[in-house]
């Protein structure tokens, strides 16, 4: 729920700030390996990690460079014309969980 307000807050600010020439984005990242991340997969929750991404089209997490490639689009030239858009880099998790073998059994 809160990252679907994040886009519709960026989309609404996108307008507000594009009369001023600013454009707006957001970048949501899924699970990037950070040394906290390390963490985690090796804690207790790290067979559903594992799972997760065992089942999503990536089979990986990401890396900070990868959130940054995007970052980088964005405030290059190549962005100009991109704003209100949020960017959701979570290797296909999100995709995995609506279509495909991470979307909860129905009961």
């Amino acid at each position: 729920m809160a990252k679907r307000c994040n886009v519709k807050r960026v989309m609404a600010e996108a307008v507000k700030w594009g009369e001023r020439g600013a454009r707006i984005n957001s970048i949501s990242p899924g699970i990037i390996v950070t040394p906290l991340a390390i963490d985690e997969f090796n804690g207790p929750r790290g067979d559903f990690y594992k799972n997760m991404f065992a089942k999503c089209p990536a089979g990986r997490p990401g890396t900070a460079d990868e959130v940054a490639g995007v970052a980088e689009l964005l405030m290059s030239p190549n962005g100009v014309f991109i704003t209100g858009a949020d960017f959701l880099i979570d290797g296909g998790a999100t995709a995995s969980f609506f279509y495909g073998p991470l979307k909860p059994e129905q009961k």
